[in-house]
């Protein structure tokens, strides 16, 4: 049994639907999430930048004594999905839980992938789900126009401008006949209903922050390192930028008040670790 913390990163809100996840699946262990929210979004970035800012993101982690690492950040995932054989604590991404759910819900063998344009380039989600069955087709769609809106609250089921951004990006999927759709951004669940309402009824979602949490859970549970604790657990935020624009929409993600429960972190500082 441990009861040190599990940490989570992202690069801004997005990651907070794998925490919401995280609190319902393992109530009795305490999180300590950072979102990089002064250099949001990552999925615009170049894979040195991606890499660095995620070795920034995970010294920051450490330094507060987590027992295990998750980068609930798709383009983290995609584009250095080797970046946590460094630590000598158990990581996960996102996209390995996520795909191992698709490939098994799927019944055509028509899956479509949603994500930054930085996680599409990377054609990692593409592999993944080859790797495990070669006869999947799978078709991919960035959607960088999401990331933003979300993060600026157009996250409403009815807010159109939302809605027509959705339908522009997921028409082809749907006339590709897709049965099943990754969201492989942790921002995307936040406005499933309006990505639901577009793609209809007969396509189910994979949440890869849901997907992520129960991941998570079962690998603490092998290594014995589940909180014994009794008690209902904490959550500690951090940001990069205002505390203030992350408190009032993370309170909507997470349906709770989280204003005094946020810390602005200068994560420059953690710039020079043992990553470099």
């Amino acid at each position: 049994m441990d009861n040190r913390p599990i940490g989570v990163f992202d690069s801004g809100l997005g990651g907070l639907t794998a925490v919401k996840e995280l609190l319902r699946i393992m109530p009795n262990e305490n999180f300590v999430y950072f979102g990089d929210t002064g250099r949001v979004p990552y999925g615009s970035r170049s894979r040195e930048t991606i890499i660095k800012y995620a070795k920034q993101d995970m010294a920051f982690l450490q330094s507060n004594n987590v027992k295990m690492i998750i980068a609930a950040c798709g383009t983290v995932s995609s584009v250095a999905s080797g970046i946590g054989d460094e630590l000598s604590l158990p990581y996960t991404g996102v996209l390995k839980p996520t795909a191992r759910t698709a490939a098994s819900v799927t019944k055509n063998k028509k899956v479509g992938v949603i994500a930054t344009t930085a996680t599409i380039r990377s054609g990692s989600y593409r592999r993944e789900l080859q790797a495990i069955d070669p006869q999947i087709e799978v078709f991919e769609k960035d959607c960088p126009l999401f990331v933003p809106l979300v993060e600026n609250g157009f996250i409403d089921d009815n807010e159109e401008i939302t809605r027509l951004v959705a339908q522009r990006y997921l028409t082809p999927l749907k006339e590709a006949g897709i049965d099943t759709l990754i969201l492989g951004c942790t921002h995307y669940p936040i406005i499933r209903n309006i990505i639901s309402g577009v793609l209809g009824s007969g396509v189910t979602l994979i949440d890869s922050g849901r997907e992520t949490a129960l991941f998570c859970a079962e690998t603490l549970k092998k290594k014995d390192l589940l909180s014994d604790r009794t008690e209902e657990g904490d959550c500690s935020f951090f940001v990069s930028d205002r505390v203030e624009g992350f408190s009032q929409i993370a309170g909507i993600f997470l349906g709770r008040n989280i204003k005094n429960e946020v810390s602005h972190v200068d994560i420059d500082l953690y710039e020079k670790t043992k990553y470099d």
